[in-house]
């Protein structure tokens, strides 16, 4: 583990890692079979060595890092000799090589998430050498070794695939863009900005959760994050004005889950959809702003009605923070995202090029501090902050996606997501809302032991023709399935959110989870309302309708809300979910 003593060789590391992810938007065009095994040679030190605690670990974690880096090193350096072998290897010594590269993979990923993906990956790529031996419809014709293994290690089929690709190009910089903000004074601009609109409300201290969460979630695209750094503040303030400790572990976990789906940066899974739906970036960002503003209302209500059941007060007026307090460190936050947001809607650039601009920006505000203004030394202790933060979490993604790549490549070698789409569509009985719910159930199923993103690209791979071909836009398919990907954060009995959020507070996790998926309830119906209402996800093409749908989507979630959660007479209750459900879901089955 780090200490002081090597904080300065990782924080060089991570420097490195920045230059090179930045350096690549700006210098040009680099050829795909050198930045992207770069990029994985990067990864390999964070993953191997930098966790380790003994001298073993070490040892063990230098000599598979080192390999690693030899063989990308390799493969970027003989990149125009290995596009001629057209995917297949030569030699033994390729052989080993690829060989190698997949299984330092899988191991990467299980570092860093745990066995449940590199299991799946295991599987296809069983599945890819021995498939030609299962009999009927889910056998397929067999490819030579070298063939198989080469298309997934020296060509732009696995590795090196186009969701790689994201993650180098894309991913990593908003990562970077979230580490520099992170390491400043943006967090404490959040909480101010939230606590000052919201505080002094009805439940005002779950309110300040839900507005925190959002503001911190855009940027950090993680519920597990949202929930360590948010939570070490909301959750004591609420637990102190006399919440229920699981109703204040629930609000932290949902509101915080939230956050992987809200603009403008919505997580890595927004960046693999641009690339697997060939959907710009800011389309994206557009038809995902109503529903992620639903979904947060959706929780905003379920504190009201929560509200009728509890005393949830607002913080104390002499606790909320002072106006100089929120103007100054709103600007560690508003400077850097209105540089994002001009780039990309002004100016019209790339959304990495335009991050890369509000990164600079964001260093530069490093040097700066809220109460004394600049300080070189801090701001020198923020960047190494930053550059290690930015290193480790480059790595977690990265893992997962280049993991995810080898399942992908599988795939489109052997032909095994088009049998399963045909599956899914017989299964449904070629019925559009069948197949939802199955799609819903894979989400669901998956997303419990693996990340959201990685869930989200192995569903969709899957599912997503499916529902295509049964008329879906793909925007919707693949929204539809990224946010039931997203559900497994607070469901039982694998949620992430839940767990983290009731151990910070002291809670059974399982009274958290049961109350979030109730405060959460706009999570489980927005995806079903997106496809009953699809032009709520209009919003850059007709605008109008789009709100219509939006107001009729709120209006039926708030009844369902007030329904499912608050004391009222049980009849009134029971009116209340069946006017909401009859609203949300109007003309669907038309």
């Amino acid at each position: 583990m780090i200490n002081t003593r090597t904080t300065a060789l990782w924080a060089g590391l991570g420097m490195l890692m920045i230059i090179a992810h930045i350096g690549l938007i700006f210098y040009g065009l680099v050829p795909n079979l050198v930045a992207r095994p770069l990029h994985l040679a990067l990864i390999l030190p964070w993953v191997f060595v930098f966790p380790a605690v003994s001298s073993g670990q070490r040892i063990w974690g230098l000599l598979l890092a080192g390999g690693g880096v030899a063989c990308c090193l390799w493969i970027a350096l003989h990149h125009q000799e290995l596009r001629n072998q057209y995917g297949f290897l030569e030699g033994q010594g390729q052989i080993l090589m690829a060989l190698f590269l997949l299984a330092l993979v899988l191991e990467a990923a299980r570092r860093m998430i745990g066995w449940p993906l590199p299991l799946v990956a295991a599987l296809s790529l069983a599945y890819g050498l021995f498939g030609q031996h299962i009999p009927g419809q889910f056998g397929h014709s067999g490819t030579p070794l070298a063939s198989f293994l080469g298309t997934l290690t020296i060509a732009e089929g696995g590795l090196w695939g186009s969701l790689t690709g994201v993650s180098v190009g894309v991913v990593s910089i908003f990562v970077i863009f979230g580490a520099v903000l992170n390491a400043g004074e943006a967090g404490q601009g959040f909480m101010n900005v939230a606590a000052g609109a919201a505080g002094r409300l009805r439940g005002g201290a779950a309110k300040v959760s839900v507005l925190s969460s959002a503001l911190f979630g855009s940027i950090s695209g993680s519920a597990s994050a949202n929930v360590a750094s948010t939570g070490a503040v909301t959750l004591p303030a609420m637990v102190k004005l006399g919440y229920p400790k699981r109703l204040a572990a629930a609000v932290e976990a949902v509101a915080s889950s939230g956050g992987q789906i809200m603009p403008p940066l919505m997580g890595a899974g927004a960046f693999v959809m641009v690339e697997l739906t060939g959907v710009p970036y800011l389309e994206i960002m557009l038809a995902a702003t109503l529903p992620a503003v639903l979904f947060f209302f959706a929780v905003w209500i379920g504190i009201d009605a929560f509200a009728t059941r509890h005393a949830l007060k607002g913080i104390p007026k002499d606790e909320q923070p002072a106006l100089r307090d929120i103007l100054i460190t709103s600007c560690f936050f508003a400077l850097p995202f209105s540089v994002l947001l001009l780039g990309m809607f002004a100016l019209r650039l790339t959304p990495q090029y335009a991050a890369a601009l509000a990164i600079f920006v964001g260093i530069a505000l490093l040097a700066f501090n809220g109460q004394t203004g600049l300080d070189l030394r801090q701001g020198a202790q923020r960047l190494s902050q930053t550059c290690i933060s930015a290193g480790r979490q480059i790595a977690m993604i990265g893992s997962i996606i280049i993991c995810a790549s080898i399942v992908i490549g599988v795939l489109g070698i052997t032909g095994l997501g088009v049998k399963l789409t045909s599956f899914i569509v017989s299964g449904s009985g070629g019925a559009l809302w069948p197949s939802l719910l199955l799609t819903a159930l894979a989400c669901l199923l998956l997303g419990m032991e693996v990340p959201t993103t990685a869930a989200y690209v192995i569903c969709v791979s899957v599912a997503g023709p499916a529902l295509t071909d049964l008329g879906l836009d793909p925007l919707q398919a693949h929204l539809f399935v990224f946010w039931f990907a997203l559900l497994s954060t607070i469901t039982p009995p694998v949620c992430g959110a839940v767990f983290i959020a009731a151990g910070m507070i002291g809670e059974n996790w399982l009274k958290v989870a049961l109350s979030a998926m109730a405060l959460g309830i706009g999570l489980y119906f927005i995806p079903l309302g997106m496809i009953a209402n699809p032009q709520i996800i209009r919003l850059g093409d007709a605008p109008l309708e789009a709100l219509i749908a939006f107001a009729k989507m709120a209006f039926g979630l708030a009844c369902l809300s007030f329904g499912l959660i608050s004391n009222y007479h049980l009849a009134l209750r029971l009116g209340l979910i069946l006017l909401g459900l009859g609203v949300f879901f109007a003309g669907a089955f038309v």
